[in-house]
Parts: structure tokens; C-alpha cells; sequence
């Protein structure tokens, strides 16, 4: 099941972005669910349902918009190498 929603956009808005109504509705579904998935809102998964494209292609938009897909910082993941590293095995 799905939700329809509305936006009103002016003409003027898509003859400025040269997009038919079709082609402004997918890129608004696409901007939607990258920021909501920069926000934390959504997971890449359900963005990418969300956005109506595969996860690897989703992905791949967020390389292209410099949307970070790991919410880890470079110092969160240098103390979980380092403790990874200090790991024995017997």
C-alpha cells in the first residue's frame, strides 16, 4: 500500500528546471529520501524504497551528493580498529 501526496509547485519552478511533472516528482521522491537519510530519519534501505531505486544505486547518490552513508566518526572508528587490534587469540 502506498500514501499519494500533493505538492503545488509554481510553472514557472519546473520551466526553470526544464522538468516535466513526471521527471519533478521523481527527483522530489530522490532529494526527499537523501535527506532524510542525512538526517538520521530513514535508513539507507528505506530511502532507497522511498526514492523507488536499488540500495547499491541509492548508495551511489550519496558518494555523488557527498552524503556520508556511516554516522561514525574518523575517531569512533581509529578506537574500534585499535581496540580490535588489540584482541588476543589463543
Amino acid at each position: 500500500m502506498e500514501d499519494i501526496l500533493t505538492i503545488r509547485l509554481p510553472n514557472e519552478i519546473s520551466k526553470m528546471l526544464n522538468r516535466t511533472p513526471e521527471e519533478m516528482c521523481r527527483d522530489m521522491r530522490i532529494y526527499a529520501a537523501l535527506m532524510l537519510f542525512r538526517l538520521g530519519k530513514l535508513s539507507s534501505g528505506a530511502a532507497a524504497l522511498m526514492a523507488g531505486i536499488p540500495r547499491v544505486m541509492f548508495l551511489d547518490l550519496c558518494a555523488e551528493y557527498d552524503i556520508p552513508i556511516s554516522q561514525i566518526t574518523p575517531e569512533e572508528l581509529r578506537r574500534e580498529v585499535n581496540s580490535e587490534s588489540t584482541i588476543n587469540c589463543f
